[in-house]
């Protein structure tokens, strides 16, 4: 990790930048893909299938056989985890349903109130390549359901035996969400988007995946009537720390984010000297060699991952506020009260036991983060994702005559006649 004392806030801008874009290069391949799956369907599917994930896939939805196999190669221990996390994390959605707006009498003939709707129909994409994002079901899952949309599709690449990993048909099958599909990349999001002859179409898309499926999601909602959740890169934290904070549990918090993946973005800030500095360095080297699954990826990711030397607490949270990162864990000695100053983040947490990995599987809130700063504007997932929000108005006579003197000359000011006229010939013949 790169060490580096700031004393300016002129400095902060090289930590604030995310080294990663999306360049021209995934644009033109993945437009070339969409519009192929707009075209020719299920046969561009099976193409991109061979070339992509080196399968022949002949049917792309999961049948019945494979859910109940799935069950039969997974430990208890797994079963019993599964349902810990769906409790938890329904028990927090749950408390968080949006609720309709009572009817609200504006003025005397007024009466204008909102309903939230279900979005009908909806697409999981469930990454399956570095690792089986098993919880990120879960995560869409759960709130999907409360929200009760009707209609639910998840799609997931298989391996080179066509098949899914089975701990995601478990979950998803736990679910009960049955109409899985055997397709990945930005061609899956492709087919939710236009629908295939196998694969139905879809009204909102969810999910996080590689560059290619994060800009196939955007160039889908810019073509189509598809929404999809929110601006996905990679994985970020940003830890703020004191002399409260334990080396061993911060030097764990960077590296489980750096095995997401090599462009993860990582930070550490801290007021703490070089002695506490260099211990926290020498327990990311000592649990590092116990990670050589992930070494290439962990590497590639702490070698541009940055450890910031700062005066005081208060400009951590300052540049912290500026980057507006996926995950922030404050460890300090009052992090509640640092907590309270903190106005852009996705996800954030509070002292030596609230590691990010609680919040990614099982703690009860959403995992689904905004990244890339996006946490300045944007939440992250929730029930009402899931929803829309419907405004009624109910009018009468003695009410639109009480407007008409309102709406007759900002209309005729904007040039807009015929809206004056439409309240002027009621409120003639009233």
């Amino acid at each position: 990790m790169i060490q580096q004392v700031l004393k300016y806030p002129d400095e902060w801008n090289p930590i604030i930048k995310r080294n990663y874009d999306q360049n021209i290069f995934h644009y033109n391949v993945v437009n070339t893909i969409i519009n192929d799956v707009k075209l020719h369907g299920d046969e561009a599917l099976k193409k991109y299938s061979k070339k992509y994930d080196q399968v022949d896939i002949d049917k792309f939805q999961v049948g019945k056989q494979d859910f109940i196999q799935s069950s039969l190669t997974l430990s208890n221990s797994f079963k019993a985890s599964v349902e810990k996390a769906y409790n938890n994390i329904k028990f927090f959605h749950e408390k968080n349903i949006p609720k309709n707006c009572r009817k609200i009498n504006v003025s005397s003939g007024i009466t204008c109130w909102n309903k939230y709707i279900p979005i009908e129909k909806v697409g999981f994409y469930i990454p399956g390549g570095n690792a089986p994002l098993l919880s990120t079901i879960l995560m869409l899952g759960i709130p999907a359901k409360l929200a009760k949309c009707k209609d639910i599709i998840l799609c997931t690449p298989p391996n080179k035996k066509g098949q899914i990993h089975p701990a995601l048909l478990y979950v998803s099958k736990y679910m009960n969400i049955h109409r899985v599909y055997k397709i990945g990349g930005a061609q899956a999001i492709a087919a939710m988007a236009y629908g295939t002859e196998s694969i139905p179409n879809v009204y909102k898309i969810f999910g996080p995946g590689n560059a290619y499926v994060t800009t196939a999601k955007q160039i889908v909602s810019q073509k189509n009537n598809v929404s999809i959740d929110i601006p996905a890169g990679p994985s970020e934290i940003v830890i703020i720390a004191d002399e409260f904070a334990n080396p061993k549990y911060v030097a764990s918090d960077l590296l489980s984010q750096s095995e997401h993946d090599g462009k993860s973005y990582i930070n550490l800030l801290t007021v703490n000297t070089n002695f506490w500095i260099d211990t926290v360095k020498k327990e990311l080297k000592n649990q590092f060699s116990y990670l050589y699954k992930k070494k290439d990826i962990i590497e590639k990711s702490l070698k541009n991952s940055k450890i910031v030397i700062l005066s005081s607490l208060e400009k951590c949270i300052s540049l912290s506020n500026q980057i507006a990162p996926e995950h922030l864990i404050i460890n300090c000695k009052d992090a509640c009260y640092w907590s309270e100053k903190i106005i852009n983040a996705g996800s954030v947490f509070l002292g030596n036991y609230s590691p990010v990995s609680a919040g990614d599987y099982a703690s009860g809130t959403n995992h689904v983060l905004p990244t890339f700063g996006y946490a300045k504007s944007c939440s992250g997932l929730s029930v009402d994702s899931f929803l829309k929000r419907i405004t009624f108005q109910k009018i009468s006579k003695k009410g639109l005559k009480s407007l008409s003197d309102c709406i007759g000359p900002l209309s005729y000011e904007e040039g807009l006649l015929a809206h004056k006229k439409s309240v002027d010939i009621r409120v003639q013949d009233y």
